[in-house]
């Protein structure tokens, strides 16, 4: 059973015809998947196919460990957003409800190569002196 609906497959298809670069989703699952690892893999499934510039990637946990390595994915379900670049963006969980915006903004910000952020936000972050490490939670309610 699809994920999501045929009016919303429909805006999901609009927005994603406006990407200008590839992008990789790249899902970690295992292979007894647990429910949200299996909901999560078939929901980028359908993502993927809504576009020709999204490919995707599917690795087992337990297996696949120098992808695991790799992507410092340290639990599932986990899906990378990226292109050639691995620009950090990581999804841990479902992101369904409110968080599909987020994933569909992280898809078109990596397909044009650039994030929205604001011209002052940017030269802030050039000020900084060392990598930061941010963690957005959410929980659906």
């Amino acid at each position: 059973m699809p994920f999501l609906k045929d009016k919303d497959r429909q805006a999901v298809q609009k927005e994603f015809a406006s990407l200008t670069n590839p992008v990789k989703i790249i899902v970690f699952t295992q292979e007894m998947e647990c429910d949200f690892c299996s909901h999560n893999r078939e929901l980028m499934e359908e993502v993927a196919a809504l576009s020709g510039k999204i490919s995707l990637e599917v690795y087992d946990f337990m297996k696949d460990t120098a992808q695991v390595e790799k992507y410092h994915i340290d639990k599932i379900p986990a899906t990378v957003i990226a292109s050639d670049r691995d620009y950090g963006i990581r999804f841990y969980g479902i992101p369904s409800g409110y968080e599909f915006v987020s994933l569909m903004d992280a898809i078109k910000s990596v397909s044009a190569g650039q994030s929205n952020l604001s011209a002052d936000t940017r030269d802030f972050l050039k000020t900084l002196k060392k990598d930061v490490h941010l963690q957005v939670f959410v929980t659906p309610t």
